[in-house]
């Protein structure tokens, strides 16, 4: 909680805390740290201000976590804090944290491949079953229940599962 003696150093630690923990509301098991989106916190006169950056330029969940954001920083006692989105540089699944990637898979949705580059663009992947670990998988579509995963399917155990896509 801000008390009235905060410096802007520790102003920004507390904010950068409240941030980290808003999760995403598409995947509720992840922060929006663990994505990656936080990507910065900065203090300029006693005003905090929150750089995040989408997944997918026109993501539907961005306003959602802008709100949860400025909710959160209020109830730190940061009540005129700004978000703002940041476009550029893009958002790469490769911002994502090791944490990150392990809750989706225990949430059952298979992470993003690391180092994916020419063989995902080309469709060459080999995506692993969250469920029981088998890399005999297909794709059923590349337009999953949210725009950043594709639908796909183990051969193996004949369980669909979603894949969050590579970019």
């Amino acid at each position: 909680m801000v008390t009235a003696g905060t410096n802007d150093s520790a102003l920004r630690e507390l904010a950068w805390a409240a941030a980290a923990q808003v999760v995403d509301p598409e995947i509720p098991v992840l922060t929006i740290a663990d994505l990656g989106v936080l990507r910065e916190v900065s203090v300029v006169d006693g005003q905090v201000e929150v750089a995040i950056t989408p997944t997918y330029s026109g993501c539907p969940a961005m306003n959602m976590i802008a709100l949860e954001i400025e909710l959160a920083l209020a109830r730190e006692g940061m009540p005129n804090s700004k978000v703002r989105t940041v476009l550029s540089p893009a958002w790469t699944t490769d911002w994502m944290s090791d944490e990150g990637r392990r809750k989706l898979k225990d949430y059952g949705v298979a992470p993003p491949q690391t180092g994916g580059g020419r063989r995902a663009l080309f469709g060459e992947q080999q995506v692993a079953c969250p469920q029981c670990g088998s890399t005999n998988t297909e794709v059923l579509s590349e337009f999953g229940s949210t725009s950043c995963k594709a639908l796909w399917r183990c051969i193996a155990c004949s369980e669909p599962f979603d894949y969050f896509k590579c970019h």
